[in-house]
């Protein structure tokens, strides 16, 4: 089971610390509350296993969203038929292609069997199964409407889905272009450059700086390709090996969000992602302070986790949701702030939450349509530029040698 660092506050005032292990965070504030103590900080530790097979099932056995939206839908109109979990959970399993979710539904089916609940059974498999929807499914277990939670819970992976693949999409063109043109460029200096090289030599003259740097990267190339290959792979390596580390991603969200064309991307991605998954929960019934606590597990930007920790722990003393929001106008809009506030006000949090997050859905829509018109004129002035110095630095020296005949 996953051990959670957990802080809480006794009847008395007395704040105290512990690591406990639980089956998810719904279980850890449940047992609390029922101690009659107050979770005012939960953190999930990290495994202190250094090695795992599941790392690499997941990178050569992935499950895509789409098959969990697949899963999750069937679901909820199986129960809803007055299928049992076991039944309905059998009849998935022989349907799915995936031969991974196969042997994760056959253990889930095992475990339902022998009286554990679903959540407590999906519970066991974090990397497939998110906290968002484990979350619901505990909910719907205890309201009795299952069917109507994971119906709900697969409306917002569905939303959330399509989301990232609209924002790939858009990052698609630019991204192939940039690859098209730094194998050119390449491939430039391996075989053309070479060829002017060896006419620059025999001719004697005298080459500007811009020229020297072309043929020294150029003669590094052909004389030490797999040094070449070694340091390029290395440096891809470094790159993915740093986005992952935590100062790695702290520095990547903090680019995300000053960067002139994709802050406001970021910025109403993360609020709608927020909005939704909120939304989606305080409306199953979930206590509000743990509602707060997925969300911020859902919302990868740690910017934006901070904001949702602050308010966890202002919800949790009493205080306002939207305060807090309006303390970050730089992340969050105006209207998310404003729009809770009438949420909390008129006790319909869960409506306005989810106001927020079919307008921001819409508007993050028309942008990445438009990403790729304002992305385009960009590409080209690069291109140009990079055409225009590799041009310039080989032929001038060709020029000034006519001149000189």
């Amino acid at each position: 089971m996953p051990l959670f660092k957990v802080t809480a506050t006794t009847s008395e005032g007395d704040t105290y610390t512990e690591s406990i292990e639980s089956e998810d965070r719904f279980s850890v504030y449940r047992d609390y509350r029922n101690r009659g103590d107050r979770v005012t900080n939960l953190v999930e530790e990290p495994s202190k296993k250094m090695f795992s097979f599941s790392f690499f099932e997941t990178i050569f056995e992935p499950i895509s969203q789409d098959e969990k939206v697949i899963l999750v839908r069937n679901l909820a109109a199986m129960l809803d038929a007055g299928l049992t979990s076991s039944r309905a959970l059998g009849v998935m399993e022989r349907q799915t292609p995936s031969k991974r979710l196969k042997k994760i539904l056959s253990g889930v089916i095992a475990d339902v069997r022998r009286g554990s609940t679903l959540s407590q059974s999906i519970g066991k498999y974090p990397d497939v199964f998110s906290s968002l929807l484990i979350s619901m499914v505990r909910a719907g277990e205890e309201s009795g409407q299952l069917a109507g939670s994971l119906r709900v819970v697969a409306t917002q992976m569905e939303r959330a889905s399509t989301l990232s693949k609209k924002i790939r999409g858009a990052l698609m063109y630019p991204s192939i272009v940039v690859v098209a043109m730094v194998g050119i460029g390449i491939l430039m200096l391996i075989y053309v450059v070479p060829t002017l090289t060896a006419t620059f030599t025999e001719l004697g003259t005298d080459l500007p700086p811009t020229t020297q740097l072309i043929i020294g990267v150029s003669t590094f190339l052909t004389t030490h390709t797999l040094l070449a290959l070694a340091l390029f792979f290395g440096f891809i390596f470094l790159i993915v090996y740093a986005a992952h580390t935590k100062i790695g991603m702290r520095a990547l969200d903090w680019l995300f969000l000053r960067m002139p064309v994709i802050k406001n991307l970021v910025m109403e991605t993360n609020a709608a992602r927020m909005a939704r998954t909120m939304s989606s929960l305080l409306a199953a019934g979930v206590d509000v302070i743990l509602t707060i606590s997925i969300t911020r597990d859902v919302v990868r930007n740690s910017f934006y986790q901070e904001v949702l920790s602050e308010s966890e722990v202002a919800v949790t003393k009493g205080g306002s949701l939207s305060k807090v929001f309006e303390k970050y106008p730089h992340l969050y809009p105006p209207l998310v702030s404003e729009m809770i506030a009438v949420g909390e006000e008129t006790g319909k949090l869960s409506n306005m939450l989810k106001e927020i997050a079919g307008f921001y859905e819409e508007s993050v829509e028309q942008k990445t349509k438009d990403l790729s018109t304002i992305i385009e004129p960009i590409l080209m002035l690069f291109i140009g530029t990079a055409v225009g110095f590799f041009a310039l630095s080989m032929i001038a020296p060709i020029y000034s040698l006519s001149g000189s005949i």
